[in-house]
């Protein structure tokens, strides 16, 4: 699984014209899905997500976490993260997930996030969406788990 995170101090989804999910501060979260994920690797995620030292502590330095600062998560499926963009002009899509995996997959990863704690927002799976972030500071990271770690 990959995970683009990106520190925000605000986020939200749009389908179709209705806000099907935002939240204030914390991560916004686009994850990917490959066909070697399971459902341990996507708890393995969501607890990387949950403890990543990103927020800062009172004297500036980033060493708080969604689990330290009490923040949100906005989770968007984003089959995009495995594009191959190698060859050509068009990416490739061959190492994302068929829909009905990944869709069960990130639900793992939503509810991992939830059962540690963390209040959770999210797209809607499949559907066009419009993703509004406002990124703080700015801090982006791409995150990968898989069998092995």
């Amino acid at each position: 699984m990959r995970a683009l995170v990106q520190r925000v101090t605000e986020a939200g989804v749009i389908v179709d014209g209705e806000r099907v999910g935002a939240i204030g501060p914390g991560l916004c979260v686009l994850v990917g899905v490959t066909h070697s994920d399971t459902p341990a690797v996507a708890a393995r995620l969501a607890t990387k997500v949950w403890n990543l030292r990103v927020f800062d502590d009172e004297s500036g330095a980033m060493n708080l976490s969604l689990a330290d600062t009490g923040g949100s998560a906005l989770v968007v499926s984003q089959f995009t993260l495995y594009g191959d963009t190698r060859r050509g002009r068009r990416p490739g899509w061959s190492a994302a997930a068929p829909p009905d995996v990944a869709e069960g997959l990130i639900a793992e990863f939503v509810d991992a996030l939830r059962v540690a704690g963390c209040e959770v927002a999210t797209g809607r799976f499949r559907a066009e969406m419009l993703v509004s972030l406002v990124n703080d500071g700015p801090v982006t990271l791409l995150l990968e788990s898989d069998a092995t770690d």
